[in-house]
């Protein structure tokens, strides 16, 4: 699975399935027993990879699911597949908006749906309308959001489910512009360690702090476990520095959540999701 993370980790999946087409995905998931667990990847961002493996299937739609389209004055259909950049370029050349802020999301729509990713004080549900969903049987259907619990970072499922698309109120009056990109790439230039090998954020926010910086007043920046280290840019980004393991930053993390509860008695919770075995 190295090859399909951000960090470059990752043991084997057992079986590892790249659809071409919805029908090509429904027809897989008609053959997978009930009993086989199924793993959903996109770009492989926010996700930690233990050095066992996944057991079970893993479905990626990194290459899959890439359209958006209009549907109405104010609605898009955009596909899981699209990655957040893409679908922040194409709004700022169709001149709708507010986009620019997915431009600092990585990873795809369909993650960034699993978890209500966000940044620059905006979060990817506060412009969905409705989602498109399928089931392990391969089964689709439409859901309104309404349908799910939405918070910070954190989204409710109604039923095991997962993305294929959603429909975005998006609108010529708050246009994506080519200077809002600019200004929010350059701002993260600044603070996020973009060239390396992290998974985005590692911890969520608590409420009224910043777990970067409860991180970087704990004095970890550049605290190392072998080959992964705490981000001496942003404290809140854990870099794979070439030859890390899973156990090393799973370590890591770890340590930095002990930390922090013990100088400031708060609980980091992860952000980043840790899959399969050690």
């Amino acid at each position: 699975m190295a090859k399909h993370t951000s960090w470059g980790i990752g043991g084997y999946a057992d079986l590892f399935y790249s659809p071409k087409s919805r029908e090509g995905l429904v027809s897989f998931l008609s053959t997978i027993d009930a009993n086989v667990p199924i793993t959903w990847i996109g770009k492989g961002t926010n996700i930690l990879v233990r050095d066992a493996g996944i057991r079970g299937v893993v479905i990626s739609t990194k290459s899959f699911l890439k359209g958006i389209e209009k549907i109405s004055e104010y609605l898009y259909r955009v596909e899981a597949g699209v990655t957040s950049l893409e679908l922040a370029l194409f709004c700022q050349k169709n001149g709708i908006g507010p986009a620019a802020f997915f431009s600092g999301i990585p990873g795809s729509i369909g993650g960034a749906l699993t978890m209500n990713a966000g940044s620059f004080g905006m979060e990817t549900w506060d412009l969905v309308k409705e989602v498109e969903v399928i089931n392990s049987k391969g089964n689709i259907s439409f859901i309104e959001k309404e349908s799910f619990g939405i918070a910070y970072r954190t989204v409710t499922l109604p039923f095991r489910l997962w993305f294929l698309s959603c429909s975005m109120f998006l609108s010529s009056d708050e246009k994506t512009t080519k200077d809002n990109l600019i200004e929010l790439r350059n701002q993260r230039i600044k603070t996020q360690p973009l060239s390396e090998d992290t998974c985005g954020s590692v911890f969520k926010n608590p409420p009224g702090n910043f777990a970067g910086a409860l991180i970087e007043e704990s004095g970890l920046k550049g605290f190392k476990i072998g080959s992964a280290s705490i981000s001496e840019q942003h404290a809140n980004f854990i870099v794979n520095e070439g030859g890390a393991t899973a156990r090393d930053i799973e370590d890591l993390i770890q340590h930095a959540r002990q930390v922090v509860k013990k100088n400031y008695d708060i609980d980091l919770q992860p952000e980043v999701r840790i899959i399969g075995e050690a």
